[in-house]
């Protein structure tokens, strides 16, 4: 099957169940930059996970405001240097992550959206975002793995919007939303590895 087909079946699969489509410019920008399928596979799979996470954050802590769209987008788009350092996409690197914000800037996104490219993998820095907390999050456990200290940030933010609510009880709030994510694992490694690196 040609790439551009695979391509186009990573971006459409309607398989049960289903991630979300991607924003339609995330997945024509991947479209006009051949992206690997593999990748666009990926994309979809993590921008979906962070999709529930925003749905779950918004319910369980309406007065920690932040930028669902940010996020989403972020998702779609923080392994978009891949399609530049390709061979980080079967192996370690972090090449593609200030690649992936200048190719986002190239077409056009602004400094704000593209700055997820180049954080998802440093949620440790100073001043980082509930938005780039998410996406890392969301890159995450899309596949089951969880990191304390990742989580950890994100129950700081819960706590400190909502004065009232004790860090055990946003913890454990936090902790069942990720496990039930985390229990569909499987399912979304599965759907990934469908997808060629290469055509």
């Amino acid at each position: 099957m040609p790439e551009t087909d695979l391509l186009s079946r990573a971006l459409e699969d309607p398989s049960d169940p289903a991630p979300r489509s991607l924003p339609e410019q995330v997945s024509a920008l991947l479209r006009a930059l051949a992206a690997p399928p593999r990748l666009a596979a990926h994309l979809r799979l993590v921008h979906d996970v962070a999709c529930e996470l925003a749905d779950w954050l918004a319910e369980f802590s309406p007065a920690l405001t932040f930028d669902r769209e940010a996020v989403l987008f972020g998702a779609a788009t923080h392994d978009i240097g891949k399609t530049v350092h390709t061979d980080e996409l079967s192996g370690p690197g972090s090449a593609h992550e200030p690649a992936g914000r200048e190719l986002l800037l190239a077409h056009g996104f602004t400094a704000a959206r593209s700055r997820f490219a180049a954080t998802h993998a440093d949620w440790s820095a100073s001043g980082v975002s509930v938005e780039e907390l998410l996406v890392s999050l969301a890159d995450k456990v899309w596949k089951g793995k969880r990191v304390t200290g990742l989580e950890d940030l994100l129950i700081d933010h819960l706590v400190r919007a909502a004065p009232g609510t004790a860090r055990w009880e946003a913890y454990l709030a936090l902790d069942a939303s990720l496990a039930r994510i985390a229990e569909g694992a499987d399912a979304r490694l599965a759907f990934q590895a469908a997808y060629p690196v290469r055509a």
